[in-house]
């Protein structure tokens, strides 16, 4: 998340979680990291929900989305994952972190998801005109 965020290991930051399910299902856990200097006075940093969304309270706040870097990994569960999204024994997850900065390069807002590996399918799409290899 320090990379993400560009702030040293360490550093206190905001963080904001929450569980999706389906049917009563847990399917994932996403995690919103954001970085206390640039949003620990602000609504971001309040306990309660954010309405209507984060991107709006992190628009109203000055800041316009610029670009966004992702990555996903498959890998083992974690204890806290496979508990909390109760996983049978050996079932792994994908983690997606998704690091979005400011039209002026500013980190603000790192999201991290994990999802259930077998309650999902990613859907990946491409831009048309943007098909080089």
């Amino acid at each position: 998340m320090a990379a993400c965020l560009r702030v040293e290991p360490g550093t206190e930051v905001i963080a904001r979680r929450k569980m999706m399910t389906a049917n009563g299902v847990p399917v994932r856990i996403a995690t919103s990291f954001f970085r206390k200097d640039l949003f620990g006075e602000t609504r971001i940093a309040e306990p309660e929900f954010v309405k209507p969304s984060l991107q709006a309270a992190i628009h109203a706040l000055g800041y316009t989305f610029g670009h966004a870097e992702e990555t996903l990994t498959a890998r083992p569960a974690t204890r806290f994952e496979a508990d909390t999204l109760e996983l049978d024994p050996g079932e792994w997850v994908v983690q997606v972190l998704r690091a979005s900065y400011s039209s002026e390069g500013t980190p603000i807002h790192t999201l991290e998801t994990i999802c259930s590996a077998n309650r999902h399918i990613f859907t990946i799409g491409q831009v048309g005109g943007l098909d080089e290899f």
